[in-house]
């Protein structure tokens, strides 16, 4: 199938069949499509939680508003920004990269102090602000991955981040939570929203042109 009929096809999966638990491969798949997403200067900024811990989704679930499938899903992932820039975290990981393609450390030296000039000014919340956005393109990734491989996934914003980073402790890593995914298989039985049409803006509304 195309990407296209693979985001037609999957949805926001309301009802997971506990029973059923996603093989590891797939879930490294999933994983891997999110750490190749593309990220603000190349620095990924966010990190993916994977839990399978049924106490520990248990836990969570009055967090996640009370929502059944975080407990219910196969894996929860969890999606955690940087909680602000520092000038360690952009040097590690261009110091990372330059290693692993055999050049000096140093070599992207004129741009790394023109980002930390930029980011490194601002507030820890203007820094969390744009990491967060980065683990969105990473979220999206993971998404289309798991459609490819159908497997069940539902987007989720709903939950308390600041209970949650303090639950699985996320402040010590220098993380801030962003986003759940669970990932599972649907229950087709019990899912009221499996059978409902797809519904988008037409496209026509959806695009401006500027011709």
């Amino acid at each position: 199938m195309t990407l296209l009929e693979n985001l037609q096809w999957r949805y926001a999966t309301k009802q997971y069949d506990p029973t059923r638990k996603v093989a590891q491969e797939d879930v490294d798949k999933i994983i891997e499509a999110a750490r190749f997403a593309p990220t603000s200067s190349g620095l990924q900024q966010f990190r993916v939680l994977v839990i399978t811990n049924q106490e520990l989704k248990e836990k969570i679930v009055p967090i996640a508003w009370d929502q059944q499938i975080v407990a219910d899903c196969s894996h929860l992932l969890v999606f955690a920004a940087w909680d602000r820039y520092t000038e360690e975290r952009i040097d590690t990981i261009y110091d990372y990269t330059t290693d692993e393609r055999g050049l000096p450390r140093g070599r992207f030296g004129s741009y790394t102090d023109k980002i930390k000039a930029l980011y490194l000014q601002q507030t820890a919340e203007q820094n969390f602000v744009h990491t967060a956005r980065q683990a969105y393109i990473g979220f999206a990734m993971a998404i289309a991955q798991a459609a490819e491989l159908k497997v069940d996934a539902t987007p989720m914003e709903g939950f308390s981040p600041d209970e949650l980073d303090e639950l699985l402790d996320l402040k010590s890593k220098g993380l801030k939570s962003v986003l759940l995914l669970p990932l599972g298989y649907r229950d087709a039985t019990k899912d009221w929203l499996v059978n409902m049409k797809k519904v988008r803006n037409p496209k026509e509304e959806f695009v401006i042109e500027y011709k």
